[in-house]
Protein backbone atom coordinates (compact mmCIF):
# COMPACT_ATOMS: atom_id res chain seq x y z
CA UNK A 1 0.00 0.00 0.00
CA UNK A 2 1.22 3.44 -0.90
CA UNK A 3 0.76 5.89 1.08
CA UNK A 4 -0.31 9.46 -0.44
CA UNK A 5 0.60 11.28 2.79
CA UNK A 6 3.31 10.89 5.43
CA UNK A 7 2.42 10.73 9.32
CA UNK A 8 3.67 13.83 10.61
CA UNK A 9 6.10 13.73 13.47
CA UNK A 10 3.92 15.73 15.82
CA UNK A 11 0.64 13.95 15.01
CA UNK A 12 -1.56 13.36 17.76
CA UNK A 13 -4.63 10.62 17.77
CA UNK A 14 -7.34 13.66 18.76
CA UNK A 15 -6.08 15.22 15.55
CA UNK A 16 -6.91 12.66 13.49
CA UNK A 17 -9.66 11.68 15.35
CA UNK A 18 -11.06 15.14 13.90
CA UNK A 19 -9.80 14.74 10.21
CA UNK A 20 -12.00 11.64 9.88
CA UNK A 21 -14.94 14.12 11.25
CA UNK A 22 -14.13 16.37 9.04
CA UNK A 23 -13.79 14.56 5.95
CA UNK A 24 -17.00 12.99 6.42
CA UNK A 25 -18.54 17.25 6.48
CA UNK A 26 -17.03 17.57 3.45
CA UNK A 27 -17.91 14.39 1.40
CA UNK A 28 -21.26 14.88 2.40
CA UNK A 29 -21.32 18.68 1.66
CA UNK A 30 -20.15 17.25 -2.09
CA UNK A 31 -16.46 18.91 -1.71
CA UNK A 32 -14.50 17.53 -4.99
CA UNK A 33 -10.92 17.11 -2.99
CA UNK A 34 -12.70 14.88 -0.58
CA UNK A 35 -14.37 12.87 -3.43
CA UNK A 36 -11.68 12.13 -4.73
CA UNK A 37 -9.81 10.95 -1.32
CA UNK A 38 -13.01 8.24 -1.14
CA UNK A 39 -12.90 7.51 -4.10
CA UNK A 40 -9.16 6.13 -4.56
CA UNK A 41 -9.48 4.34 -1.00
CA UNK A 42 -12.97 3.10 -1.38
CA UNK A 43 -14.47 2.73 -5.41
CA UNK A 44 -18.23 2.38 -4.01
CA UNK A 45 -18.53 3.71 -0.39
CA UNK A 46 -21.88 3.74 1.37
CA UNK A 47 -23.82 7.27 1.12
CA UNK A 48 -23.96 8.97 3.43
CA UNK A 49 -20.02 8.32 4.42
CA UNK A 50 -19.79 6.78 7.77
CA UNK A 51 -17.38 7.89 10.58
CA UNK A 52 -16.00 4.05 10.46
CA UNK A 53 -15.41 4.33 6.90
CA UNK A 54 -13.41 7.87 6.84
CA UNK A 55 -11.31 6.22 9.73
CA UNK A 56 -10.00 3.22 7.42
CA UNK A 57 -9.51 6.28 4.26
CA UNK A 58 -7.35 8.49 6.29
CA UNK A 59 -5.72 4.96 7.93
CA UNK A 60 -4.98 3.93 4.02
CA UNK A 61 -3.74 7.63 3.23
CA UNK A 62 -0.83 7.44 5.80
CA UNK A 63 0.09 3.88 4.68
CA UNK A 64 -2.22 2.01 7.15
CA UNK A 65 -4.31 -1.29 6.66
CA UNK A 66 -6.80 0.15 8.98
CA UNK A 67 -7.60 2.91 11.81
CA UNK A 68 -6.35 0.59 14.60
CA UNK A 69 -3.09 0.47 12.90
CA UNK A 70 -2.86 4.30 12.74
CA UNK A 71 -3.69 4.37 15.98
CA UNK A 72 -1.15 1.98 17.62
CA UNK A 73 1.35 4.48 15.52
CA UNK A 74 0.28 7.46 16.52
CA UNK A 75 -0.26 6.73 20.42
CA UNK A 76 3.24 5.36 20.31
CA UNK A 77 4.75 8.30 18.64
CA UNK A 78 2.99 10.70 21.19
CA UNK A 79 5.19 9.17 23.50
CA UNK A 80 2.53 8.72 26.31
CA UNK A 81 4.28 6.40 28.23
CA UNK A 82 3.00 2.99 30.11
CA UNK A 83 -0.36 4.59 30.51
CA UNK A 84 -1.36 4.52 27.04
CA UNK A 85 0.69 1.29 26.18
CA UNK A 86 -1.98 0.52 29.14
CA UNK A 87 -4.85 1.11 26.65
CA UNK A 88 -3.37 -0.43 23.84
CA UNK A 89 -2.57 -3.71 25.62
CA UNK A 90 -5.99 -3.86 26.73
CA UNK A 91 -7.45 -3.30 23.36
CA UNK A 92 -4.78 -6.10 21.91
CA UNK A 93 -5.90 -8.35 24.98
CA UNK A 94 -9.78 -7.71 23.63
CA UNK A 95 -8.73 -8.73 20.01
CA UNK A 96 -7.21 -11.76 21.39
CA UNK A 97 -3.93 -10.78 19.72
CA UNK A 98 -0.88 -12.51 21.73
CA UNK A 99 1.70 -11.60 18.84
CA UNK A 100 0.72 -8.29 19.52
CA UNK A 101 0.32 -8.07 23.18
CA UNK A 102 4.01 -9.63 23.33
CA UNK A 103 5.45 -6.74 21.45
CA UNK A 104 4.21 -4.41 23.75
CA UNK A 105 5.08 -6.13 26.49
CA UNK A 106 8.67 -6.28 25.05
CA UNK A 107 8.45 -2.33 24.79
CA UNK A 108 7.02 -1.94 28.09
CA UNK A 109 8.23 -4.72 30.61
CA UNK A 110 6.45 -2.82 33.08
CA UNK A 111 3.10 -3.63 31.83
CA UNK A 112 3.21 -7.09 33.95
CA UNK A 113 3.21 -5.10 37.19
CA UNK A 114 1.18 -2.44 36.06
CA UNK A 115 -1.91 -1.95 38.47
CA UNK A 116 -4.96 0.56 37.96
CA UNK A 117 -6.75 2.73 40.79
CA UNK A 118 -8.63 0.26 41.79
CA UNK A 119 -6.21 -2.40 41.70
CA UNK A 120 -6.76 -3.87 37.96
CA UNK A 121 -3.93 -5.45 36.17
CA UNK A 122 -3.92 -6.59 32.30
CA UNK A 123 -4.16 -10.73 33.73
CA UNK A 124 -7.23 -9.65 35.26
CA UNK A 125 -8.89 -7.58 32.56
CA UNK A 126 -7.53 -10.84 29.95
CA UNK A 127 -9.23 -13.57 32.77
CA UNK A 128 -11.95 -11.13 33.76
CA UNK A 129 -15.87 -11.55 32.94
CA UNK A 130 -18.16 -9.15 32.36
CA UNK A 131 -20.82 -11.00 33.51
CA UNK A 132 -22.08 -14.94 34.17
CA UNK A 133 -18.94 -17.23 32.22
CA UNK A 134 -20.63 -20.60 33.48
CA UNK A 135 -21.30 -21.70 29.44
CA UNK A 136 -18.40 -21.88 27.33
CA UNK A 137 -19.56 -19.67 24.78
CA UNK A 138 -20.19 -16.37 27.04
CA UNK A 139 -16.59 -17.78 28.88
CA UNK A 140 -15.20 -17.29 25.61
CA UNK A 141 -16.69 -14.05 24.67
CA UNK A 142 -15.81 -12.73 27.61
CA UNK A 143 -11.97 -13.93 28.35
CA UNK A 144 -8.81 -14.21 26.39
CA UNK A 145 -6.75 -17.21 27.58
CA UNK A 146 -4.40 -17.14 25.17
CA UNK A 147 -3.29 -13.65 26.27
CA UNK A 148 -3.69 -14.48 29.88
CA UNK A 149 -1.44 -17.84 29.05
CA UNK A 150 1.00 -15.29 27.57
CA UNK A 151 0.63 -13.13 30.66
CA UNK A 152 1.69 -15.89 33.33
CA UNK A 153 4.42 -17.09 31.55
CA UNK A 154 6.13 -13.57 30.74
CA UNK A 155 6.06 -13.38 34.57
CA UNK A 156 2.65 -11.59 35.38
CA UNK A 157 1.63 -12.03 39.07
CA UNK A 158 -1.33 -13.82 40.01
CA UNK A 159 -2.90 -12.42 42.44
CA UNK A 160 -6.09 -13.66 44.40
CA UNK A 161 -8.44 -11.40 42.74
CA UNK A 162 -7.84 -12.94 39.62
CA UNK A 163 -9.51 -17.02 40.53
CA UNK A 164 -11.89 -15.23 42.90
CA UNK A 165 -13.33 -13.21 40.20
CA UNK A 166 -12.97 -16.50 38.03
CA UNK A 167 -15.08 -18.56 40.73
CA UNK A 168 -17.53 -15.57 41.04
CA UNK A 169 -17.95 -15.67 36.84
CA UNK A 170 -17.96 -19.69 36.80
CA UNK A 171 -14.70 -19.26 34.59
CA UNK A 172 -13.90 -23.04 33.94
CA UNK A 173 -11.14 -22.45 31.25
CA UNK A 174 -9.56 -19.65 33.40
CA UNK A 175 -9.63 -22.08 36.75
CA UNK A 176 -8.24 -24.67 34.29
CA UNK A 177 -5.37 -22.72 32.93
CA UNK A 178 -4.48 -21.48 36.66
CA UNK A 179 -4.35 -24.98 38.17
CA UNK A 180 -2.12 -26.27 34.66
CA UNK A 181 -0.14 -23.41 35.22
CA UNK A 182 0.47 -24.16 38.97
CA UNK A 183 0.07 -21.00 40.29
CA UNK A 184 -3.68 -21.84 41.52
CA UNK A 185 -4.06 -21.96 45.42
CA UNK A 186 -5.11 -25.40 46.85
CA UNK A 187 -8.27 -24.43 48.85
CA UNK A 188 -11.45 -25.40 49.69
CA UNK A 189 -12.70 -23.11 47.34
CA UNK A 190 -10.59 -23.57 44.40
CA UNK A 191 -10.86 -27.17 44.85
CA UNK A 192 -14.41 -27.38 45.17
CA UNK A 193 -14.98 -25.38 41.68
CA UNK A 194 -12.44 -27.70 39.95
CA UNK A 195 -14.78 -30.49 41.11
CA UNK A 196 -12.24 -32.48 43.19
CA UNK A 197 -14.26 -34.61 45.26
CA UNK A 198 -11.70 -36.22 47.15
CA UNK A 199 -9.26 -32.86 47.78
CA UNK A 200 -12.44 -31.22 49.39
CA UNK A 201 -13.39 -34.08 51.27
CA UNK A 202 -9.92 -34.28 52.56
CA UNK A 203 -10.06 -30.49 53.41
CA UNK A 204 -13.39 -30.40 55.19
CA UNK A 205 -12.13 -31.20 59.15
CA UNK A 206 -10.32 -27.61 59.02
CA UNK A 207 -12.96 -25.53 57.40
CA UNK A 208 -15.87 -23.17 59.44
CA UNK A 209 -18.83 -22.81 58.99
CA UNK A 210 -18.66 -19.96 56.90
CA UNK A 211 -15.95 -21.70 54.80
CA UNK A 212 -18.43 -24.68 54.09
CA UNK A 213 -21.03 -22.60 53.43
CA UNK A 214 -19.37 -20.66 50.71
CA UNK A 215 -17.67 -23.99 49.34
CA UNK A 216 -21.18 -25.41 49.03
CA UNK A 217 -22.24 -22.24 46.95
CA UNK A 218 -19.40 -22.64 44.52
CA UNK A 219 -19.95 -26.69 44.03
CA UNK A 220 -24.15 -25.50 43.02
CA UNK A 221 -22.21 -22.81 41.16
CA UNK A 222 -20.31 -24.98 39.26
CA UNK A 223 -23.19 -28.02 39.40
CA UNK A 224 -20.89 -30.17 41.14
CA UNK A 225 -23.70 -32.14 42.40
CA UNK A 226 -22.43 -35.10 44.63
CA UNK A 227 -19.56 -32.28 46.19
CA UNK A 228 -22.72 -30.07 46.81
CA UNK A 229 -24.69 -33.16 48.31
CA UNK A 230 -21.42 -33.77 50.81
CA UNK A 231 -21.06 -30.13 51.96
CA UNK A 232 -25.17 -29.64 52.26
CA UNK A 233 -24.53 -32.59 54.69
CA UNK A 234 -21.76 -30.44 56.60
CA UNK A 235 -23.49 -27.35 56.67
CA UNK A 236 -26.84 -28.70 58.08
CA UNK A 237 -24.86 -30.00 60.78
CA UNK A 238 -23.51 -27.33 61.83
CA UNK A 239 -26.46 -25.41 61.01
CA UNK A 240 -29.82 -27.83 61.98
CA UNK A 241 -32.47 -24.96 61.74
CA UNK A 242 -31.67 -24.59 57.59
CA UNK A 243 -31.84 -28.35 57.56
CA UNK A 244 -35.68 -27.68 59.05
CA UNK A 245 -36.63 -25.21 56.38
CA UNK A 246 -34.71 -27.41 53.48
CA UNK A 247 -36.61 -30.00 54.74
CA UNK A 248 -39.69 -28.13 54.67
CA UNK A 249 -39.47 -26.71 51.49
CA UNK A 250 -37.71 -29.11 48.95
CA UNK A 251 -35.88 -31.63 50.59
CA UNK A 252 -31.89 -31.35 50.27
CA UNK A 253 -31.82 -33.14 46.70
CA UNK A 254 -34.26 -30.12 45.26
CA UNK A 255 -32.53 -27.83 47.10
CA UNK A 256 -29.43 -28.74 44.95
CA UNK A 257 -30.86 -28.84 41.88
CA UNK A 258 -32.37 -25.40 43.03
CA UNK A 259 -29.81 -23.79 43.77
CA UNK A 260 -27.51 -25.42 40.38
CA UNK A 261 -30.15 -24.02 38.08
CA UNK A 262 -30.05 -20.47 40.06
CA UNK A 263 -26.21 -20.22 40.96
CA UNK A 264 -26.72 -18.45 44.43
CA UNK A 265 -24.46 -15.84 44.42
CA UNK A 266 -25.85 -14.11 48.74
CA UNK A 267 -23.91 -15.57 51.75
CA UNK A 268 -27.15 -17.20 53.84
CA UNK A 269 -28.16 -20.14 51.76
CA UNK A 270 -31.66 -19.46 52.83
CA UNK A 271 -31.60 -15.74 51.91
CA UNK A 272 -30.64 -16.66 48.50
CA UNK A 273 -33.36 -19.15 47.84
CA UNK A 274 -35.96 -16.32 49.34
CA UNK A 275 -33.68 -13.50 46.98
CA UNK A 276 -34.02 -15.57 43.97
CA UNK A 277 -37.99 -16.01 44.73
CA UNK A 278 -38.59 -12.34 45.34
CA UNK A 279 -36.61 -11.62 41.97
CA UNK A 280 -38.47 -13.91 39.66
CA UNK A 281 -41.91 -12.71 41.54
CA UNK A 282 -41.10 -9.44 40.03
CA UNK A 283 -40.09 -10.15 36.99
CA UNK A 284 -43.37 -12.11 35.83
CA UNK A 285 -45.13 -8.92 37.99
CA UNK A 286 -46.78 -11.28 40.63
CA UNK A 287 -47.12 -9.11 43.30
CA UNK A 288 -49.22 -12.06 45.57
CA UNK A 289 -46.21 -14.11 45.17
CA UNK A 290 -43.68 -11.08 45.88
CA UNK A 291 -45.96 -9.96 49.33
CA UNK A 292 -46.13 -13.82 50.66
CA UNK A 293 -42.24 -14.71 50.13
CA UNK A 294 -41.95 -11.16 52.29
CA UNK A 295 -44.39 -12.31 55.27
CA UNK A 296 -43.10 -15.75 55.33
CA UNK A 297 -39.51 -14.29 56.04
CA UNK A 298 -39.19 -11.66 58.97
CA UNK A 299 -35.68 -12.44 58.66
CA UNK A 300 -35.43 -10.08 56.15
CA UNK A 301 -36.02 -6.86 58.01
CA UNK A 302 -32.97 -7.10 60.01
CA UNK A 303 -30.41 -4.85 59.75
CA UNK A 304 -28.08 -6.74 58.30
CA UNK A 305 -30.26 -7.95 55.60
CA UNK A 306 -30.78 -4.24 54.23
CA UNK A 307 -28.07 -4.79 51.28
CA UNK A 308 -30.17 -7.53 49.57
CA UNK A 309 -33.30 -5.52 49.99
CA UNK A 310 -31.61 -2.44 48.69
CA UNK A 311 -30.36 -4.50 45.87
CA UNK A 312 -33.89 -6.01 44.80
CA UNK A 313 -34.97 -2.20 45.04
CA UNK A 314 -32.05 -1.16 42.47
CA UNK A 315 -33.05 -4.23 40.05
CA UNK A 316 -36.59 -3.36 40.28
CA UNK A 317 -35.13 0.45 39.25
CA UNK A 318 -33.65 -0.96 35.89
CA UNK A 319 -36.30 -3.82 35.39
CA UNK A 320 -39.17 -0.79 35.78
CA UNK A 321 -41.21 -2.59 38.47
CA UNK A 322 -42.91 0.71 40.51
CA UNK A 323 -45.35 -0.88 42.63
CA UNK A 324 -42.29 -3.48 43.85
CA UNK A 325 -40.33 -0.64 44.93
CA UNK A 326 -43.19 0.96 46.30
CA UNK A 327 -43.77 -2.52 48.34
CA UNK A 328 -40.07 -3.23 49.62
CA UNK A 329 -39.80 0.52 50.69
CA UNK A 330 -43.23 0.20 52.70
CA UNK A 331 -42.23 -3.51 54.12
CA UNK A 332 -38.50 -2.03 55.11
CA UNK A 333 -39.09 1.39 56.46
CA UNK A 334 -35.56 1.06 57.45
CA UNK A 335 -34.12 1.27 54.33
CA UNK A 336 -35.76 5.25 54.72
CA UNK A 337 -33.90 5.81 57.99
CA UNK A 338 -30.79 4.29 56.78
CA UNK A 339 -30.39 5.65 53.38
CA UNK A 340 -27.94 2.41 52.86
CA UNK A 341 -26.08 3.27 49.24
CA UNK A 342 -27.24 2.92 46.19
CA UNK A 343 -27.20 3.12 42.61
CA UNK A 344 -31.15 2.93 42.11
CA UNK A 345 -31.64 6.88 40.81
CA UNK A 346 -29.05 6.01 38.17
CA UNK A 347 -30.04 2.27 37.36
CA UNK A 348 -33.53 4.52 36.48
CA UNK A 349 -32.24 6.96 34.61
CA UNK A 350 -29.68 5.18 32.49
CA UNK A 351 -32.84 2.41 31.94
CA UNK A 352 -35.49 5.04 30.75
CA UNK A 353 -37.17 4.66 33.57
CA UNK A 354 -37.34 8.55 34.97
CA UNK A 355 -41.15 7.71 35.98
CA UNK A 356 -39.53 6.29 38.90
CA UNK A 357 -37.21 9.11 40.30
CA UNK A 358 -40.24 10.26 42.51
CA UNK A 359 -40.25 6.60 44.73
CA UNK A 360 -36.43 6.74 45.28
CA UNK A 361 -35.42 10.68 45.84
CA UNK A 362 -37.06 10.83 49.13
CA UNK A 363 -34.35 8.32 50.07
CA UNK A 364 -31.73 8.90 47.80
CA UNK A 365 -31.48 12.52 46.50
CA UNK A 366 -31.24 13.36 42.76
CA UNK A 367 -27.25 14.10 42.75
CA UNK A 368 -26.73 17.89 41.37
CA UNK A 369 -25.19 17.73 37.92
CA UNK A 370 -25.95 17.67 34.29
CA UNK A 371 -26.49 14.16 33.09
CA UNK A 372 -29.29 13.80 36.37
CA UNK A 373 -31.18 17.08 35.55
CA UNK A 374 -30.89 15.62 31.53
CA UNK A 375 -32.26 12.57 32.59
CA UNK A 376 -35.26 13.76 34.94
CA UNK A 377 -36.49 16.40 32.31
CA UNK A 378 -35.20 19.41 34.11
CA UNK A 379 -34.63 21.64 31.01
CA UNK A 380 -34.34 24.66 33.58
CA UNK A 381 -31.53 22.71 35.02
CA UNK A 382 -29.83 21.63 31.95
CA UNK A 383 -29.42 25.06 30.59
CA UNK A 384 -27.87 26.04 33.84
CA UNK A 385 -25.05 23.98 33.20
CA UNK A 386 -23.99 26.18 29.96
CA UNK A 387 -22.96 29.91 29.83
CA UNK A 388 -24.72 32.81 27.94
CA UNK A 389 -22.27 31.86 25.11
CA UNK A 390 -23.63 28.03 24.81
CA UNK A 391 -20.75 26.71 26.39
CA UNK A 392 -20.49 23.99 29.44
CA UNK A 393 -19.68 25.66 32.67
CA UNK A 394 -19.50 22.57 34.70
CA UNK A 395 -16.93 23.20 37.37
CA UNK A 396 -15.77 20.81 39.28
CA UNK A 397 -16.09 17.28 36.69
CA UNK A 398 -15.96 15.60 40.07
CA UNK A 399 -19.43 17.11 40.61
CA UNK A 400 -20.63 14.96 37.88
CA UNK A 401 -21.70 11.40 36.14
CA UNK A 402 -19.61 9.60 35.04
CA UNK A 403 -16.05 11.20 36.19
CA UNK A 404 -17.07 10.79 39.24
CA UNK A 405 -17.71 6.97 39.28
CA UNK A 406 -14.49 5.31 38.41
CA UNK A 407 -16.34 2.12 37.79
CA UNK A 408 -18.63 3.44 35.15
CA UNK A 409 -15.43 4.73 33.62
CA UNK A 410 -13.66 1.72 33.59
CA UNK A 411 -16.56 -0.08 32.16
CA UNK A 412 -16.77 2.69 29.20
CA UNK A 413 -13.04 2.75 28.59
CA UNK A 414 -13.09 6.00 29.27
CA UNK A 415 -10.49 6.42 31.79
CA UNK A 416 -9.68 9.45 32.44
CA UNK A 417 -12.87 11.18 32.45
CA UNK A 418 -13.81 14.46 30.84
CA UNK A 419 -16.14 16.89 29.55
CA UNK A 420 -17.20 15.62 26.73
CA UNK A 421 -18.44 12.70 28.70
CA UNK A 422 -20.40 14.46 31.06
CA UNK A 423 -22.01 15.52 27.95
CA UNK A 424 -22.71 12.54 26.06
CA UNK A 425 -24.21 10.31 29.40
CA UNK A 426 -26.35 13.48 29.61
CA UNK A 427 -27.38 13.02 26.10
CA UNK A 428 -27.95 9.20 26.45
CA UNK A 429 -30.12 9.89 29.43
CA UNK A 430 -32.25 12.43 28.19
CA UNK A 431 -32.60 10.02 24.86
CA UNK A 432 -33.56 7.15 26.83
CA UNK A 433 -36.15 8.99 29.30
CA UNK A 434 -37.85 10.65 25.88
CA UNK A 435 -36.88 13.91 26.87
CA UNK A 436 -35.87 15.10 23.13
CA UNK A 437 -36.02 18.71 23.42
CA UNK A 438 -33.13 18.66 25.87
CA UNK A 439 -31.60 15.98 23.65
CA UNK A 440 -31.45 18.34 21.11
CA UNK A 441 -30.29 21.37 22.88
CA UNK A 442 -27.46 18.84 23.93
CA UNK A 443 -26.79 17.88 20.52
CA UNK A 444 -27.01 21.61 19.93
CA UNK A 445 -24.62 21.91 22.57
CA UNK A 446 -21.04 19.69 21.93
CA UNK A 447 -23.07 16.29 22.86
CA UNK A 448 -21.70 13.51 20.42
CA UNK A 449 -24.68 11.54 19.06
CA UNK A 450 -22.40 8.74 18.37
CA UNK A 451 -20.76 8.37 21.22
CA UNK A 452 -19.98 4.65 22.62
CA UNK A 453 -21.84 4.80 25.84
CA UNK A 454 -23.34 2.34 26.99
CA UNK A 455 -25.30 1.07 29.84
CA UNK A 456 -22.64 -1.60 30.82
CA UNK A 457 -19.78 -1.44 28.21
CA UNK A 458 -19.16 0.57 24.83
CA UNK A 459 -22.09 0.24 22.45
CA UNK A 460 -24.40 3.43 21.22
CA UNK A 461 -27.45 5.33 22.44
CA UNK A 462 -28.87 3.21 19.07
CA UNK A 463 -27.82 0.25 20.75
CA UNK A 464 -29.79 0.42 24.46
CA UNK A 465 -32.85 1.92 22.61
CA UNK A 466 -32.65 -1.41 20.74
CA UNK A 467 -32.49 -3.76 23.57
CA UNK A 468 -35.35 -1.45 25.41
CA UNK A 469 -37.93 -1.59 22.76
CA UNK A 470 -37.56 2.60 22.75
CA UNK A 471 -39.10 3.18 19.52
CA UNK A 472 -39.36 6.65 20.49
CA UNK A 473 -35.92 7.38 21.40
CA UNK A 474 -34.31 4.92 18.16
CA UNK A 475 -36.61 7.09 15.56
CA UNK A 476 -35.14 10.18 17.40
CA UNK A 477 -31.32 9.08 16.90
CA UNK A 478 -32.02 7.96 13.00
CA UNK A 479 -33.46 11.82 12.41
CA UNK A 480 -30.62 13.40 13.83
CA UNK A 481 -28.16 11.35 11.78
CA UNK A 482 -26.72 8.22 14.49
CA UNK A 483 -24.29 6.42 13.02
CA UNK A 484 -26.77 2.89 12.61
CA UNK A 485 -23.12 1.03 11.89
CA UNK A 486 -21.80 1.18 15.15
CA UNK A 487 -20.67 -2.07 16.22
CA UNK A 488 -20.68 -2.86 20.31
CA UNK A 489 -17.03 -3.31 21.81
CA UNK A 490 -18.13 -6.89 23.41
CA UNK A 491 -20.24 -8.93 20.96
CA UNK A 492 -19.75 -6.58 17.62
CA UNK A 493 -23.02 -6.09 16.80
CA UNK A 494 -25.20 -3.59 15.76
CA UNK A 495 -28.39 -1.83 17.07
CA UNK A 496 -30.20 -4.39 14.89
CA UNK A 497 -27.98 -7.77 15.92
CA UNK A 498 -29.16 -6.25 19.41
CA UNK A 499 -32.80 -5.71 18.84
CA UNK A 500 -32.63 -9.64 16.91
CA UNK A 501 -30.74 -11.03 19.75
CA UNK A 502 -30.76 -9.90 22.81
CA UNK A 503 -32.12 -11.09 25.88
CA UNK A 504 -33.83 -8.19 28.65
CA UNK A 505 -34.72 -9.43 32.32
CA UNK A 506 -38.15 -8.84 32.86
CA UNK A 507 -38.78 -9.54 29.22
CA UNK A 508 -40.33 -12.15 28.02
CA UNK A 509 -39.02 -13.33 24.82
CA UNK A 510 -35.57 -13.45 23.41
CA UNK A 511 -35.03 -10.21 21.01
CA UNK A 512 -37.88 -8.27 19.13
CA UNK A 513 -38.18 -8.65 15.49
CA UNK A 514 -40.38 -5.34 15.12
CA UNK A 515 -37.51 -3.32 15.86
CA UNK A 516 -35.14 -5.45 14.57
CA UNK A 517 -36.93 -4.59 11.22
CA UNK A 518 -38.02 -0.55 12.24
CA UNK A 519 -34.06 -0.49 12.36
CA UNK A 520 -33.52 -2.32 8.92
CA UNK A 521 -36.19 0.30 7.08
CA UNK A 522 -34.54 3.13 8.42
CA UNK A 523 -31.32 2.07 7.20
CA UNK A 524 -32.78 1.75 3.75
CA UNK A 525 -34.59 4.71 4.12
CA UNK A 526 -31.37 6.90 4.56
CA UNK A 527 -29.32 5.20 2.20
CA UNK A 528 -32.19 5.59 -0.73
CA UNK A 529 -33.93 3.10 -2.66
CA UNK A 530 -30.45 1.75 -4.68
CA UNK A 531 -29.19 0.29 -1.33
CA UNK A 532 -28.36 -3.26 -1.75
CA UNK A 533 -27.40 -5.89 0.98
CA UNK A 534 -27.66 -3.90 4.17
CA UNK A 535 -23.42 -4.10 5.52
CA UNK A 536 -24.30 -2.52 9.09
CA UNK A 537 -26.98 -5.46 10.19
CA UNK A 538 -25.70 -8.14 12.43
CA UNK A 539 -26.29 -11.40 13.49
CA UNK A 540 -24.01 -11.30 16.31
CA UNK A 541 -25.79 -12.48 19.38
CA UNK A 542 -24.71 -9.84 22.67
Amino acid sequence: MTPSKSLPPQSSFESLRKQAKKLVRLFTAGDPDALARVHAQLPAPDVPLTLRDAQLILAREYGFAGWQDLRTAVLRQEGKGLERAVAEAERVIHDNSVERLAQLVREYPALLSWRGDCGESLLGFATGSFGDSGDPSREQAFTRLECAEFLIDAGAVVDPAIWEGAIRARAKGVLQLLSRKGVLPRNLDTLTALGDYDAVRDCLPSADAAAVTQAFIIACQFDHRAIAAFLLDRCIELDPALGERVEEWRGRSGFIEYLAEHPPGYGNLWLTVVRNELQAAMHKRDMEGFDRWLQREPDLLRESNLGLLVGLVENASYTDRGPFIARLLEFAPAIKGRRPPSSAVGFALEYGNAHLIPLLTPIWPLPDDLPHAAGVGDFAGVKGWFDEAGRPRLGSLSQHHPTNSPATLRNLHWTPGNAQHVLDVALAWACMNRYFEIATFLLEHGANINTDWGTHEPASILHECAIRRNYEAAQFLIDHGIDMTIRDYRWDGTAEGWALYAFVPGQPTLGDTNMAEFLTRAERARKGPSAGHDRGSSSDRP
